[in-house]
């Protein structure tokens, strides 16, 4: 299985927000094409040959090409996509878990962008950015009408360049320009604590090329400031997933050796794997095995996993091994549910496609996708409930999203009445000022599922949702 993960190179797991995919850079060529619908490319020959001829103005060739190839492969599935220089240059980056940039993570409200933090340490934090802070210009473009990845194209560039960003504070009620010098941006994907003596917490953002690394850092800190730990909270919340081999190598570092950790399943021989908890199954480049480190202790410590319908894809993979192994007790809400591979094609130096390959299925044989993992626990975000659950997107609303395999769909009425009663009640919350409507931060003493998570690592009794129930996106066949 080592060698198979070589030859494949890196694989990486994700959502479609986050700009992550599962996906396995390889360079194999591949002799598998049937005959070819000759008509059916004659008449894109005439299309492209009309367009040339009798469209209003000249067109360019090139980009008539590389958007036919774009339609085609985004019209399979959400995840399916081709890369040209940019996109492809930015997947890279993302992978890596570094970029050049101001350094703020970053979402949309009201047509504007929206500081959800600012990266500790960065240039915009330096800057004096705060959360919650609205961003209405970049430079001398209103941000009024750009897509999210259109704002965050024109907030990167190349080191030492300038950007200024027009900051609207509502707290304030002000404007204000903000001149911010771009620099790399290391992001980190590893934070953790320790909660009260005997109980720790560990939260994993992302799965990068550095996570495993930073992850064997953070449990020694942890350990070394006690000894005596007596339970640990994994939190998988938001995660929208990365590196396979991240996925597996922390998993591992809780499992017993040897045992799976996914599987995968599709056409070729190559997408049909098992990845089991072992270095070469993980370690994805030559070296000592990273998690030779950890206290041996790691393994039986008493572990809860918290997630929610932000985690997905490599986060799924790592809830799914240890509830199938009976490692943890995952507790939250029902989860993303992205349970398919994507295997990058190069086209070129620069240029490549990211196609579905496969689903992924846990030790125990289940297919999440479309569907997510159901907790152990189902914990709502705030001790009133998850009003909003209902309103994320999940999987299963994605257009033209992958089947399960393992059963039909059906829709979920009750999903939609609680859509329906979640929209009126956040017209009604956002009339309230915007300190009454911020969310607690994850990690914090007002982190209602965090509490409730050390409750049950101590045995005593949880608040299980009033509200949350398993949304079932998937009906077996007989």
């Amino acid at each position: 299985m080592g060698q198979k993960l070589k030859i494949a190179g890196w694989v990486t797991i994700g959502v479609v927000a986050g700009a992550m995919s599962t996906v396995s850079l390889q360079t194999v060529a591949r002799n598998t094409l049937g005959p070819l619908p000759l008509e059916e490319l004659q008449q894109l020959s005439t299309v492209f040959g009309l367009i040339k001829s009798d469209y209003v103005e000249q067109v360019d060739e090139k980009k008539l090409i590389t958007d036919a190839i774009s339609g085609m492969v985004s019209s399979l599935d959400p995840h399916s996509s081709y890369f040209d220089k940019k996109a492809y240059k930015e997947f890279r980056e993302g992978t890596a878990g570094r970029f050049v940039g101001v350094g703020i993570e970053i979402t949309q409200e009201d047509g504007l962008v929206k500081v959800v933090s600012p990266i500790e340490g960065s240039p915009a934090f330096r800057a004096g950015v705060k959360t919650n802070d609205l961003i209405t210009k970049i430079d001398d473009t209103a941000v009024k009408g750009l897509s999210l990845n259109e704002a965050v194209k024109r907030m990167r560039g190349e080191p030492a360049t300038k950007v200024i960003l027009t900051i609207y504070r509502k707290d304030e009620n002000r404007s204000f320009p903000v001149t911010i010098i771009r620099e790399e941006i290391k992001q980190q994907s590893v934070r953790g604590k320790l909660i009260e003596p005997g109980y720790g917490w560990i939260r994993l953002s992302q799965f990068q090329e550095r996570t495993v690394d930073d992850f064997v850092k953070k449990v020694n800190e942890l350990y070394k400031q006690d000894p005596k730990l007596k339970g640990l909270v994994l939190d998988l919340r938001n995660d929208p997933g990365g590196l396979l081999n991240a996925a597996v190598a922390i998993s591992a570092a809780f499992l017993p050796d040897n045992v799976t950790v996914v599987s995968t399943n599709g056409q070729t021989a190559e997408s049909k794997q098992t990845l089991r908890a072992v270095a070469a199954d993980y370690q994805g480049r030559a070296g000592a095995d990273p998690l030779k480190n950890l206290p041996a202790a790691l393994k039986k410590v008493a572990l809860v996993v918290l997630v929610n319908e932000g985690s997905a894809s490599a986060s799924e993979i790592v809830a799914g091994a240890l509830q199938d192994h009976q490692r943890a007790v995952i507790m939250g809400s029902q989860t993303f549910g992205k349970g398919s591979v994507q295997t990058f094609r190069p086209l070129g130096p620069d240029t490549g496609l990211k196609i579905t390959t496969s689903r992924y299925y846990t030790p125990k044989g289940k297919s999440i996708q479309a569907k997510g993992i159901v907790p152990d626990v189902m914990v709502d975000e705030t001790e009133e409930g998850s009003p909003y659950a209902a309103l994320r997107t999940r999987e299963a609303d994605l257009e033209k999203h992958l089947a399960s395999g393992q059963g039909a769909e059906k829709k979920d009425a009750a999903h939609e009445k609680a859509r329906e009663e979640a929209l009126k009640r956040l017209e009604e919350e956002s009339r309230k000022p915007v300190t009454e409507r911020r969310a607690p931060e994850f990690g914090s003493d007002k982190d209602f599922q965090l509490a409730q998570a050390i409750k049950q690592l101590k045995g005593l009794p949880v608040l299980t949702s009033k509200t949350l129930v398993e949304r079932k996106a998937e009906l077996k066949e007989d």
